[in-house]
């Protein structure tokens, strides 16, 4: 039987640790083994201080990442102490030069994350970045952080590759770089898209979308954002700025949207609502408070056959997507197949009804 080698074990041991550590998996996360929760203390609060936070984050990173090669060089003469690798006179020329190389690459990222930090950062890319967009690269990362306090900014994305956007900015943060772009400055373009038959997110699969966020800026770079398809209708909201289609990419809908058009064409099959004379214009959704109440429940179906339905004698109060989203809460999350045939009780007063008692109001 082949045994393998110490030296061997080490280096497949010492590669397969220093990939969970550049790109930490969900158990290393939960474990603690991230830079972000090692040097917490130092880092600081990402939800307090986003801009500092991810110029120390970035530094850290780099540093570690540069020390990896010179770990595996010290580790490897510990393990393997035949080497004799804490004397490098007696290794031979690839030891020699591939320690040279380690301990090069360790010393200029030290001076190079000295540089960033005199001045307080000012030297950092993070600080260049946002100076090209005011004169003070402080007063635009004041701006940030303050807009990222706010709970009604949207995230997504993997911990490795998270894109926000605020009310102001569109960010995409990964381990060496954070990119920033002004909303008023730029216009976003749909590349292109891939579909997974697996995920862990979705037994359905799930569909990524690659979007370029341009900038007029031209010290501002272009960039990329991969998020999914189910979070495009998010972002589209968020950004307030029509997002370019070009190639005509077909974007996922989500099941709720699927649903939604199936739960329109069959409202609009059925009979329609008219409002009794001298009444007033319904007003406006208590769901969504921005479109006029479109739908009135009237029992339509034979209480013989169907039995649960009753008469609503609610006032119309609600729009067609707002009923649609109640429907879909109140029926089996697992079971989308029977939504359509399914019942759901009146959201003013409970009373049961099915599709078929959902009309539409004519004026």
């Amino acid at each position: 039987m082949y045994e393998a080698s110490a030296d061997f074990v080490f280096t497949l041991v010492y590669l397969l640790i220093a990939v969970c550590l550049v790109v930490p998996p969900n158990e290393f996360r939960s474990a603690g083994l991230t830079i972000q929760y090692v040097l917490s203390s130092w880092l600081g609060s990402e939800e307090l201080h986003f801009v500092h936070y991810h110029i120390k984050r970035t530094t850290a990173t780099i540093v570690f990442h540069a020390t990896l090669p010179l770990g595996y060089y010290v580790g490897l003469g510990l393990v393997c102490p035949e080497y004799n690798l804490f004397n490098p006179w007696l290794t031979g020329a690839p030891w020699l030069t591939y320690l040279g190389v380690s301990i090069s690459v360790l010393i200029i990222t030290l001076l190079i994350a000295f540089y960033w930090s005199s001045n307080k950062w000012s030297k950092h890319p993070i600080a260049t970045t946002l100076g090209y967009h005011a004169d003070s690269w402080r007063g635009v990362a004041s701006n940030i952080n303050i807009e990222f306090r706010r709970i009604n900014k949207f995230s997504t994305g993997p911990p490795s590759a998270r894109i926000y956007v605020t009310d102001s900015w569109i960010i995409r943060s990964s381990a060496y770089v954070v990119h920033f772009a002004h909303k008023q400055d730029c216009h976003m373009n749909i590349l292109g898209s891939v579909d997974h038959a697996l995920s862990h997110e979705s037994s359905t699969g799930v569909q990524i979308l690659t979007i370029e966020v341009i900038s007029i800026n031209r010290n501002i770079k272009p960039f990329q954002i991969r998020l999914n398809a189910l979070d495009f209708r998010d972002l589209k909201d968020k950004v307030s700025m029509p997002i370019v289609n070009a190639r005509n990419v077909v974007i996922q809908q989500t099941l709720t949207d699927r649903f939604l058009e199936a739960f329109r064409q069959q409202v609009q099959s059925n009979q329609k609502y008219h409002l009794p004379d001298g009444s007033p214009p319904p007003e406006t959704c208590i769901g969504c408070l921005q479109t006029p109440a479109d739908i009135k429940l009237v029992k339509q179906c034979d209480a013989p056959s169907q039995g649960e339905c009753v008469q609503c004698y609610c006032r119309p109060m609600w729009c067609l997507e707002c009923l649609c989203k109640w429907w879909v809460n109140r029926q089996p999350q697992d079971r989308p197949e029977t939504w359509l045939g399914a019942r759901a009780p009146c959201p003013t007063c409970r009373s049961k009804f099915c599709l078929l008692d959902v009309c539409c109001i004519e004026t």
